[in-house]
């Protein structure tokens, strides 16, 4: 009797063993499959850095990262999507093999939560799908001088679910991508205003132009966060006789900056004229926006 007793007690120290055992087992095969995941996870986001800096040293050999948007935000996608199956197909072999968690509830539950995240967070989903569109059909890129939703500013940065803009105060603007719906690019990097100077009659044009250019390149050094760019001076011919001769000075400026032409470059331009031409007229200089058009290119 006694000896029954014992072997029924070592019969049940060893399944006891067993039982141990194998959940340890279990535990380190957890373990290590969470491991594997994780440096699966590591090496798909190495990968994709390698890949953007390697691009963009290609596009510039002196070692300056060049912010590619559509490039670098595609790439970060395909990382996400592969980080999420990763960590999917580690949670569901898990589930399923240690757990006895059936393959087809599995997937009917992850559909499920799926589908409750989705509708729980469709202002995400929105700005998502809205700022893979702008990335893949090239609406925006950096560097643009945009208009937004009343928000006018440079691209910085598109995302997958903010437009970054940097406005004429230097203040950084998050614009969501789902409520972007209209789009004003200014493709040329800024508004063209047009200074037309009408050339004293009685004045050497050698003289005027200088005082001119003087005072073009004046502005321009002293306001360049609103002129983007050095002033361009050309000749509009026209067609009446003693009319006199007109310099147009081109100034690329900042969107809705337009009040320094129009009060101090012309003022400006009608001081350095009078000084010239004391009975030179106010009317003789004026500002306009417009496209430029082919005359306005032919310069000296």
């Amino acid at each position: 009797m006694f000896a029954n007793i014992e072997t029924n007690l070592l019969g049940l120290d060893r399944l006891q063993e067993h039982g141990t055992g194998r959940i340890l087992s279990q535990v380190i095969a957890i373990v290590v499959l969470a491991v594997v995941a994780h440096l699966l996870v590591w090496l798909v986001h190495f990968i994709s850095d390698w890949v953007v800096r390697k691009s963009a040293a290609k596009r510039n050999p002196v070692g300056f990262v060049m912010r590619q948007p559509k490039f670098i935000t595609l790439t970060r996608l395909v990382a996400s999507g592969l980080t999420f199956a990763i960590y999917f197909v580690a949670l569901g072999y898990v589930l399923v093999n240690y757990f006895s968690l059936n393959l087809s509830a599995y997937l009917a539950s992850a559909s499920v939560i799926g589908l409750a995240v989705g509708f729980g967070s469709q202002g995400l989903v929105q700005d998502v799908v809205m700022g893979v569109t702008l990335i893949i059909t090239d609406t925006l890129d950096v560097g643009d001088i945009v208009e937004i939703g009343g928000q006018v500013g440079r691209v910085e940065r598109v995302g997958l679910r903010f437009t970054e803009l940097t406005n004429f105060f230097s203040q950084i603007v998050y614009v969501p991508n789902r409520t972007i719906t209209n789009i004003a690019c200014f493709p040329a990097g800024g508004v063209d205003g047009f200074v037309d100077v009408q050339l004293p009659t009685k004045v050497d044009r050698k003289v005027a132009l200088d005082a001119i250019q003087r005072v073009a390149r004046t502005a321009w050094e002293q306001f360049n966060a609103i002129v983007l760019s050095e002033p361009e001076l050309s000749e509009i011919k026209l067609n009446e006789p003693g009319a006199g001769a007109v310099l147009r000075v081109r100034m690329k400026i900042w969107p809705g900056q337009g009040a320094l032409l129009e009060n101090t470059v012309r003022l400006r331009m009608l001081d350095a004229m009078k000084v010239l031409e004391p009975a030179y007229a106010d009317w003789m200089v004026s500002v306009v926006y417009r496209a430029e058009t082919a005359r306005d290119k032919d310069g000296f």
